[in-house]
């Protein structure tokens, strides 16, 4: 259901050119009908934010993934669409909730998510390392070693790193708050940049 009119969004098929508010009209159109006959396991919005636009999926019991535009949101739609459900299609009527929670967070209104999250794409350590993420305090740091001891795993350093490089609800479940025990940035997967972002936006408003 998901297809490359949805992101473009300026012709349809065919080759008819087609104005944007219309264009939004007719993906309103057919999300809330797919939604009216149980079509829709996965819907998708884009919302702004201080280190760029961020794809939000979410399907029934959750948001599924959260990511950086340097990531491509095509190609993160169609690995959704493969891993998950290929009901997936331009609703952003509803994500209103959370995107409400991404623009008080990124105001420095809101220290906490509350949207439930569906960790569906984790598995194993990754998703044992996920889950104890938004464990760290807002405005607060811990290290890839301190948080392998947290999971009584002291050894998995490179584990967590990796289970950190891979989270696939990024700002939601804040693995920018791990860093390198030298005090370092380490890595993430929206880049160095928007990891300052975050942490400055944390530091300031704690």
């Amino acid at each position: 259901m998901m297809n490359s009119t949805e992101m473009t969004g300026d012709r349809l098929a065919g080759g008819f050119s087609v104005a944007e508010a219309d264009l939004r009209v007719l993906r309103d159109r057919l999300s809330r009908r797919a939604d009216r006959e149980g079509l829709l396991e996965l819907a998708y919005r884009v919302v702004d934010s201080p280190v760029g636009r961020l794809l939000v999926i979410a399907g029934d019991h959750g948001v599924v993934r959260v990511a950086f535009e340097r990531e491509g949101f095509p190609a993160v739609l169609s690995a959704v669409a493969e891993r998950v459900s290929p009901r997936l299609l331009h609703a952003p009527w509803k994500l209103d909730a959370v995107a409400r929670e991404f623009d008080e967070y990124f105001a420095g209104r809101r220290r906490q998510f509350e949207t439930p999250v569906d960790f569906v794409l984790s598995s194993g350590f990754r998703l044992s390392v996920q889950r104890e993420l938004p464990a760290i305090g807002y405005g607060r740091t811990i290290s890839y070693r301190d948080l392998a001891g947290r999971l009584e795993n002291p050894r998995a350093v490179r584990a967590v790193g990796t289970a950190c490089a891979t989270n696939p609800l990024p700002v939601i479940v804040p693995c920018h708050r791990v860093v390198r025990s030298d005090g370092a940035l380490g890595g993430y997967l929206g880049g160095l940049d928007a990891k300052t972002t975050l942490l400055e936006l944390e530091r300031e408003a704690a």
